[in-house]
């Protein structure tokens, strides 16, 4: 007789084998769509519908494949087990009925071509699990196994291993103690993140996490960033993105810079010494970047630039920016593009740009403070020759694409981070909130809605570190990085949405929490890559036949 492990094991086998089955036949008929449609613009629905699908499959591939490592340690415990159990179910059901791309897009197996027998096969190879793991039962028992937790314990092992987890705890004790006490303040003063953060931040390596160690990094690979960026994060979304522009400025600079550039910069954005931001978004461009307008003309020994670039993040404190121009106004699209390493004094809010030919404004946002966002004019503003990334025009492009992988891995992280943070909230108000004699834990569509941001909080996360895992072994992984954003994006708005209904109208109060989370989660869909762009990326992808 198999034990339970290894029975929820085989359950959720066959249900993603069933699932892999629908995919490829989705893929063949989406594909045929596309053909005669010309582009695959002429068919987005189906296709990004199939980019979902490609995830869901994916979600629950990795899902099992954290089961099965559980599995070999002896530690894949009741809680685990059920939510392998729920989780693989709940996607099962929803690919059979319909897979929702935003709240009022459905991805239905038809609409991507598949046709209605096989769509039944599916149906019906999966309905024991779906009914086993959707059912009241396994639900009741999940919501008892979650309550007994302590308080900040997350719902299920993560499956780290020894480095990992000590990296995890070290963050947690952090986040607890500096981070999420006072998250909620800065977000309604609107106030930067205090400098003494930033500073133990850098003391604690977090700038530095992918660097190699002979610039001052620790050498780690985006596995760790994840974890990093998830915990802190989950105290405050402003905290765990400080790391975005180092991490994203020191790929650039280890990966395209002269060994003069690396040595001078890599040391001091491994330490936090210096902050660097991301300047490439224009007014009209977006996800875009072909028709990106900035000029940089070269005079002399320096590159004057003129153009406006906005929803620049944290650039008032920045010393050094990775900017985004044109160079070759002769090369149309992508070609004539270059990447300058611009420094800047740091401003004030009173004045933002103490900096010749530079100016700006605030964006006021929902949320995702604590850094603040500006739009910024350039107007002759120059730039030494010498900080033209790798020393050669027109490249800035290809410099630029070569870090969306680890960009996109590691928002997927930070959107988990979010929806933990939502999670957290959910469950510490549901158990102390009562009403009709008892806490509303204890009603089934309170609980029940816990125990599915559990279930698919984890199924985010552990997407989320297979992407980072294949980037740390070296292999290309836009598809997968592209998947894990995609989804952990969705899950943090949904976990946060469900969070603030839990708390009813005073989740609606500006006093509470989760109301600075549901603002955070909000963005997860729309920078590093809108859903729609991320799901046409997937899906060019999947059509192009590569794994």
């Amino acid at each position: 007789m198999l034990d339970a492990a290894q029975s929820t094991i085989t359950s959720c086998n066959s249900a993603i084998s069933a699932a892999e089955r629908v995919l490829q036949a989705a893929k063949a008929a989406v594909r045929k769509k596309v053909d005669e449609a010309g582009n695959l613009d002429g068919c987005q629905h189906a296709a990004h519908g199939l980019a979902w699908l490609a995830t869901y499959v994916e979600a629950m591939r990795q899902l099992r494949g954290w089961g099965r490592r559980l599995q070999d340690e002896g530690a894949l415990g009741e809680l685990e087990r059920m939510l392998l159990t729920l989780g693989v179910a709940e996607y099962a059901a929803q690919i059979a009925g319909g897979i929702p791309m935003s709240q009022g897009e459905t991805a239905r197996l038809g609409d991507m071509g598949v046709d209605a027998a096989e769509a039944r096969r599916f149906e019906e190879s999966t309905a024991a699990i779906v009914a086993e793991g959707t059912s009241d039962r396994v639900k009741a028992r999940l919501a008892e196994l979650i309550a007994d937790l302590p308080a900040g314990e997350l719902a299920g092992s993560p499956g780290l291993d020894e480095t990992h987890a000590a990296i995890q705890e070290q963050m947690r004790r952090f986040s607890e103690a500096e981070v999420a006490p006072h998250a909620h303040g800065w977000h309604l003063a609107n106030a930067y993140i205090p400098l003494e953060v930033i500073a133990k931040l850098g003391d604690l390596g977090v700038f530095g996490i992918t660097l190699p160690e002979a610039y001052g990094g620790l050498g780690l690979g985006k596995e760790a960033m994840c974890v990093v960026s998830e915990e802190l994060s989950r105290g405050y979304i402003g905290v765990g993105s400080l790391g975005t522009r180092s991490e994203i400025a020191g790929e650039l600079i280890h990966g395209n810079g002269t060994e003069e550039q690396k040595r001078r910069y890599l040391p001091l954005i491994a330490s936090g010494g210096i902050l660097p931001t991301a300047v490439f978004t224009e007014p009209d461009t977006g996800s875009d970047l072909a028709s990106l307008k900035t000029r940089a003309v070269r005079d002399g020994d320096v590159y004057k630039v003129t153009g406006q670039k906005t929803w620049i993040t944290h650039p008032v404190r920045a010393d050094l920016m990775t900017l985004l121009v044109r160079t070759d106004p002769a090369e149309p699209g992508y070609k004539g593009l270059s990447m300058l390493l611009a420094e800047k004094p740091r401003g004030t809010d009173d004045d933002p740009f103490p900096a010749p030919g530079m100016s700006g404004g605030e964006i006021e946002v929902l949320g995702y403070r604590g850094m603040k966002e500006y739009d910024i004019s350039f107007d002759g503003f120059e730039v030494p020759v010498t900080q033209l990334l790798g020393g050669v025009e027109s490249q800035g492009f290809k410099q630029l694409m070569a870090t969306f992988e680890s960009a996109r891995i590691q928002t997927a992280a930070r959107a988990v981070g979010v929806a933990q943070s939502a999670l957290d909230l959910a469950l510490a108000y549901a158990r102390e909130r009562v009403q009709f004699g008892q806490p509303i834990y204890a009603f089934p569509r309170v609980s029940n809605k816990i125990v599915m941001m559990a279930a698919e909080v984890m199924m985010a996360r552990q997407l989320a570190y297979f992407a980072a895992r294949e980037k740390d072994q070296g292999r290309r992984c836009d598809l997968e990085a592209g998947m894990a954003k995609l989804l952990a994006a969705r899950v943090a708005w949904a976990a946060a949405d469900n969070a603030l209904q839990i708390h009813g109208g005073n989740g609606f109060a500006l006093e509470y929490p989760v109301s600075r989370v549901l603002c955070d989660a909000r963005i997860l869909n729309i920078f590093e890559g809108a859903a729609e762009i991320q799901a046409q990326v997937i899906a060019r992808r999947l059509l192009e036949g590569a794994n």
